[in-house]
């Protein structure tokens, strides 16, 4: 019974591994099987290698003694012919002095031209012929629709956005709204909302809108023109809604060093 060795061990491990995790792919998309299969085989040719030489080498065997099979291989896949019968396959070509050879084309490359030609017919029978897989577009707008199912999962029925958010006036509400902002929203518009890089939150003038839906809405979607970073990566929708109310509630709270009107001014009655 031939030895089982350590580097034959691992390759076995590794390949078990591997093809268990490809295993439970059935169900991707086409190309990513053959993409998958591609790498799968690439990391094996790799391993193997490497696991091979070690094996030499832990047995006593040197590199150089592999240099036959090594020739044989490399002769295979170039199919070129040997320095001393290039005479045989001279062209009568001669370009001031550069002679042509009449060189097969190298195996490995026909090889590799012969499965695009496959690959081809595949693809074309696969996503055009029979269309079974997806294309990019199809399957862009699929994952979209599978994104909003999970988004609305995440967030349950009645979930607040911009369009059924409310005002918040309770005291708690607001003061985790305060809490908030003087984390997130302070270093642009101040402490008191008095405005610094941001517009002041605190006077009668804005630029997006005072209503609290517009107000959520900017907090959510951020306005990167002007640098201000979305929010709804970082906060959920009740702390959203918190921190608009909380911004709407500094209106007329007069703080110090207020920064000029911005906007349009809002008639609040």
């Amino acid at each position: 019974m031939e030895k089982l060795t350590k580097p034959k061990m691992i390759i076995m491990l590794l390949i078990s591994i591997i093809t268990t995790g490809y295993a439970q792919k059935v169900d991707s998309e086409f190309s990513g099987y053959i993409e998958t299969s591609f790498i799968i085989l690439l990391l094996l040719i790799a391993v193997t290698g490497v696991l091979f030489l070690l094996e030499s080498q832990s047995e006593g065997r040197s590199i150089l003694n592999l240099m036959p099979q090594l020739l044989w291989l490399k002769d295979r896949l170039t199919d070129a012919k040997p320095v001393e019968k290039e005479k045989d396959i001279l062209l009568d070509h001669d370009y001031d002095g550069i002679l042509e050879l009449d060189n097969n084309l190298p195996p490995w490359w026909k090889a590799l031209f012969y499965v695009t030609i496959v690959w081809g017919a595949i693809y074309l029978l696969w996503f055009h012929v029979f269309q079974v897989g997806n294309l990019q577009d199809a399957e862009y707008t699929e994952e979209v629709r599978i994104a909003e199912i999970e988004k609305a999962a995440l967030l349950g029925p009645g979930a607040i956005d911009e369009n059924n958010v409310t005002k918040l006036t309770d005291p708690i509400a607001l003061s985790t709204g305060k809490e908030t902002f003087l984390k997130h929203c302070a270093a642009c518009h101040g402490r008191g909302g008095e405005g610094l890089v941001g517009p002041n939150l605190t006077d009668d003038y804005w630029i997006h809108g005072a209503d609290i839906k517009q107000v959520f809405l900017i907090v959510k979607n951020g306005v990167p023109e002007k640098g201000m970073i979305s929010w709804k990566s970082q906060l959920n929708p009740v702390a959203m809604q918190e921190v608009s109310s909380y911004i709407l509630s500094l209106r007329g709270s007069n703080p110090p060093n207020q920064k000029p009107p911005e906007g349009v001014m809002v008639n609040f009655n």
